[in-house]
């Protein structure tokens, strides 16, 4: 066994590190610090705008054009962070979202889902308080346009 391993029931030291005084008493929450990075909280915020009716796609033009891309690599799986910008600090977030909304909808309320569903998604699963959702519509889908329909575009070989 290494000297940075430990048995159960045993305690062991590392050279020149004392543990006396640090054996957990009080509250699990005190004892170490949990981060979570900011492409987890987008992936998150991602997802939870993503389920929304009447968001089309994350994204400006040119990063869903370089995604397209990407996502037609084999074994690359599609980007849950496109279209997102999280600040995360040690208790707080914040977030900018690019979305593309279906023709028809009103985008108001499509902007207030989807800030609801992200910061209620974000700060459930991360304990983070979401102190703002910043939302850029950067486009609209036409019915008629087939530039962003996966299925009409030919596979690449």
């Amino acid at each position: 066994m290494s000297d940075t391993e430990t048995e159960v029931g045993t305690t062991t030291e590392l050279p020149g590190k004392s543990l006396a005084g640090r054996r957990g008493t009080g509250d699990p929450a005190t004892r170490g610090r949990t981060t979570i990075a900011d492409g987890v909280v987008a992936k998150i915020a991602g997802m939870a705008a993503r389920d929304v009716v009447g968001v089309h796609a994350m994204g400006s033009g040119l990063a869903r054009t370089f995604g397209a891309v990407r996502d037609r690599v084999p074994g690359s799986g599609k980007s849950a962070t496109r279209g997102v910008k999280a600040e995360v600090g040690e208790v707080q977030t914040a977030l900018d979202l690019e979305i593309v909304v279906e023709y028809g909808v009103s985008i108001g309320d499509v902007a207030r889902t989807v800030r609801e569903n992200v910061i209620t998604a974000v700060e459930r699963m991360t304990g983070l308080e979401v102190v703002e959702v910043n939302i850029a519509v950067v486009d609209v889908k036409l019915p008629d346009s087939e530039e962003d329909d996966e299925d009409s575009r030919p596979a690449l070989h």
